[in-house]
């Protein structure tokens, strides 16, 4: 997909001084009052925003960040602050750094707890949130519906820390045909719908991601839940659920629009974890009456 010319890249400097990339993009309707901001999923790098990136300009200025030791953005510089709380907060640097508009803040999977934190830390300018095939919270306690994830991952914690640089080789080289052929056998993507050339960059981008540094990612998101708070939440909330989603299984997403005063969802039929890339049109015209109905009270 060729970038819009009017599509800008800079470099926001977070809190603790971490280089965080940034995309933006003003919107093409002239009425726009407010900014999308897009907040990816753990190992992401923006390849679930295909389709949406464009869709929502049409509504709505854009605007779409990697996370600290993802994609163009640098490593941390405390190698400690990879938590949900240090994503929050470097959303909130992105958001000074574009002037803190009014926003309506996106996040798929792990940015789902991210635009959660961020909610709770830094509510001021937030108009609303749109939760993508996401949870609010212990992520490694429902990974295909079970806590397996959970009692692997240490486990797992301590190979690496014993052979860090043995892992690392092996996970660099894991091949991302193979990696998607795998997914639709075990039924973690839709094959009606998902197209190869849309998955290959991310299974490519993701054995790049430093994998020890992922995984204590992964397990932070594991402990952080936000289920206190989320009968607080004052803004509208649009949450997008995949029917057969094996990562977050939507019923975390049935319980989130319970939880959450007034909150809407959508439950894609048939959706995975990537419902955004298998049925934009779908998401996509939900996303932007979302926002039109934001911005008009």
């Amino acid at each position: 997909m060729i970038p819009d010319p009017s599509e800008r890249h800079e470099t926001v400097t977070g809190e603790d001084g971490t280089r965080l990339f940034l995309r933006t993009m003003p919107s093409r309707s002239a009425e726009a009052r407010v900014r999308a901001i897009f907040c990816d999923g753990i190992l992401c790098d923006g390849f679930i925003w295909k389709y949406l990136w464009n869709d929502v300009a049409g509504a709505c200025d854009v605007a779409h960040w990697h996370y600290r030791g993802h994609g163009r953005s640098g490593a941390p510089a405390d190698p400690t602050r990879i938590d949900i709380a240090a994503h929050a907060t470097d959303l909130m640097s992105v958001r000074r750094h574009l002037g803190d508009p009014p926003c309506v803040v996106l996040g798929h999977s792990m940015g789902t707890q991210v635009c959660l934190e961020g909610w709770r830390l830094f509510p001021e300018n937030v108009k609303g949130l749109v939760l993508l095939c996401g949870s609010f919270g212990k992520v490694t306690h429902s990974f295909r519906g079970v806590p397996i994830l959970d009692k692997i991952l240490p486990k797992l914690m301590d190979i690496v820390e014993k052979q860090p640089d043995i892992v690392r080789a092996i996970w660099s080289r894991i091949p991302p045909e193979m990696a998607f052929r795998a997914a639709l056998l075990a039924g973690d993507v839709d094959q009606a719908h998902v197209r190869r050339e849309d998955m290959l960059p991310y299974l490519k981008h993701m054995t790049h991601v430093d994998f020890p540094m992922f995984l204590k990612m992964l397990r932070s998101a594991g402990d952080h839940s936000a289920e206190e708070y989320l009968a607080k939440i004052d803004v509208p909330v649009l949450i997008i659920a995949g029917e057969k989603d094996t990562f977050t299984p939507a019923s975390l997403s049935e319980s989130m629009a319970e939880q959450i005063p007034g909150a809407e969802l959508l439950m894609v039929p048939g959706g995975t974890h990537v419902a955004p890339i298998e049925q934009p049109d779908l998401i996509g015209e939900r996303i932007r009456a979302f926002i039109d109905r934001v911005t008009a009270s």
